[in-house]
């Protein structure tokens, strides 16, 4: 009996501190912004593209060496320089990937103020970002040494250049970050996972301050994986007409390339600062298929969904627009489609951006995030590109088609899903 009432006390006491800890959660809000598309490099850039008709699908032709790959289309970056203020000090362990990353997260934290302030330093400034893979080209050298026995091309940085979490550790060291690093390299959900990783370290008062989101280096190697399961366009003829999400004459997904980061910040530093606030992040939900590694789960999706909505504690009735992960493939569009369906009904408004600029794998969640709080805060949002004919398998929603939308939101929502099952959804809000 006594021991029973000390666990009481104990409980009780514990009740008491998880109450004060709920009380004490930190909101979250976006003070900085920056991203690297086929579309351009700013937001005003990228909506001007896309008001004029413009996608960044190309066909490559460099790509005809590779006989077996059936797809020759891309979303390639059509200018990118590496900074000219950059020293080779600081970018010898950087590949393309790297540089991509870098260079929006030097741009993010310039727009929110932060560029240069010893705050970075100060431990309370962490890094949350992904790609798909680390550097092919890194890779490819010590492919090289497997079948070649020699170690020729493989220098003191060949690894940092090919890891996984290549892209955090090098913002990190660029920026000399001192907080925590979480690598999000979990294919085409890398750059959301980093973002909702960022928020909650942030929420549950971790760090004060995140950089996150996602990049990739487009390599026809990462054609290829998707060329194996018949899942690329091969309308190499016509890449103005591909990839075509939702429509019923869609034949796969176009790779792309790309990067973009957010800076997170607990909302009252950024309020005692004068920060100017993107948008807030009001809700993450992830969970996992538990299934099949590449064959998506309608089910598991809208409960991902349901985790950001329960995390927002709010109804699905107030979201007013779904930022949707859309590559172009028949199960995937229809899976997500009927998930939206059945959590917010036939009225939600809904595009993608990859039919603008392909599937920009690890960096697709982060750039479609970055779009995601413009149109917010523009109130116009961008339509499906090619979208004329929706599959009538694909769920009832409100597809935005042909020109762009101006509508009044207030809560709107980005999801991707990832090979292996794994599934985000993002909720934002006016900040």
């Amino acid at each position: 009996m006594v021991e029973w009432a000390k666990c009481q006390t104990k409980c009780q006491v514990r009740g008491k501190n998880i109450s004060t800890r709920t009380q004490d959660l930190k909101r979250v809000v976006v003070t900085g912004m920056a991203a690297n598309t086929p579309l351009g490099a700013t937001w005003e850039q990228f909506r001007a593209r896309v008001e004029e008709g413009r996608g960044g699908v190309v066909r490559m032709d460099e790509w005809d060496v590779y006989e077996d790959l059936n797809t020759r289309l891309a979303a390639p970056i059509p200018t990118f320089d590496k900074p000219s203020h950059w020293t080779r000090k600081q970018t010898r362990s950087m590949s393309r990937v790297s540089f991509l990353a870098t260079d929006a997260a030097e741009r993010a934290l310039t727009d929110a103020g932060l560029l240069g302030d010893p705050f970075l330093q100060s431990g309370e400034v962490g890094v949350a970002f992904g790609s798909s893979t680390g550097s092919p080209e890194a890779i490819t050298d010590f492919g090289n040494m497997l079948t070649t026995h020699s170690l020729d091309g493989i220098t003191a940085t060949s690894y940092i250049r090919m890891m996984a979490h290549t892209t955090p550790i090098n913002i990190g060291v660029f920026f000399g970050l001192k907080g925590r690093v979480l690598t999000t390299s979990s294919a085409c959900t890398s750059g959301s996972w980093g973002i909702g990783g960022a928020y909650e370290m942030i929420k549950y008062g971790k760090q004060t301050a995140m950089i996150a989101g996602g990049a990739e280096e487009l390599c026809p190697s990462e054609a290829a994986v998707f060329d194996t399961l018949y899942a690329t366009s091969t309308k190499n003829e016509t890449p103005d007409t591909s990839p075509r999400p939702f429509d019923v004459n869609r034949d796969g997904l176009v790779i792309g390339e790309g990067s973009a980061a957010l800076v997170l910040e607990a909302r009252e530093r950024a309020l005692a600062r004068g920060a100017r606030i993107y948008g807030e992040i009001i809700g993450f939900g992830t969970n996992s298929d538990g299934g099949h590694v590449t064959q998506p789960d309608t089910q598991t999706m809208g409960v991902a969904m349901q985790l950001a909505l329960q995390d927002a504690d709010m109804p699905a009735s107030r979201v007013d627009y779904v930022n949707a992960h859309g590559t172009a493939t028949d199960r995937g569009d229809r899976a997500e489609s009927l998930a939206m369906q059945r959590i917010f009904g036939e009225g939600i408004a809904t595009s993608t951006l990859k039919g603008h600029i392909g599937h920009t794998l690890g960096a697709c969640g982060a750039i479609e995030a970055w779009a995601t709080l413009q149109m917010l805060a523009d109130g116009w949002f961008v339509p499906t590109n090619n979208l004329t004919d929706v599959d009538p398998q694909c769920g009832k929603v409100d597809y935005i088609m042909n020109a762009g939308r101006s509508l009044a939101a207030e809560r709107v929502m980005s999801n991707n899903f990832a090979f292996g099952g794994i599934n985000t959804s993002l909720l934002f809000a006016p900040g």
